[in-house]
């Protein structure tokens, strides 16, 4: 029974999502989502990559099986107008942090192979210049892991 009981935490712990933060070579994903999409369409992910080393680092690629393509973009506003720029590359520098977020760098996950719902977990691969790969889940909703969405709150 006690066997029964350390298994059951321990997959509580691995599948709790969005709290765990995935980590490889000093650099670590959180608070990694998407909004729900259909197939066929496209998607976007939001997350935050702390560098916890000592170099900087630049993702250069991110794949993901639930997309034909990923690419990296940034959001430019110009005479108040916005539209979407693909960047080929993201520095994340040392001891700091990029955040990819609506309105700003976000991934955007082109063709969609399935659609992305509510509560769903899309694996994505970053991969950085050093050769590092990071794997990480964008976890599906309508706000960051954690945070509330309060736009169809009325006050």
């Amino acid at each position: 029974m006690r066997n029964l009981f350390t298994a059951a935490v321990a997959a509580a712990a691995l599948f709790s999502g969005p709290a765990l933060a995935q980590s490889a070579g000093g650099l670590e994903v959180a608070q990694a989502w998407s909004r729900p999409a259909v197939a066929g369409m496209n998607g976007a992910g939001y997350m935050t990559i702390r560098n916890h080393g000592k170099a900087a680092q630049t993702l250069v690629k991110v794949e993901s099986p639930a997309a034909r393509k990923v690419e990296m973009h940034r959001t430019v506003t110009s005479g108040g107008v916005a539209r979407m720029e693909p960047v080929a590359r993201l520095a994340v520098p040392a001891g700091g942090e990029a955040r990819l977020a609506p309105g700003g760098n976000h991934l955007m996950l082109i063709g969609l192979t399935e659609p992305l719902k509510s509560g769903q977990r899309v694996p994505v691969t970053l991969t950085f210049a050093s050769g590092v790969e990071l794997k990480a889940h964008l976890v599906v909703g309508t706000a960051a892991p954690g945070h509330e969405d309060h736009s169809a709150h009325h006050h």
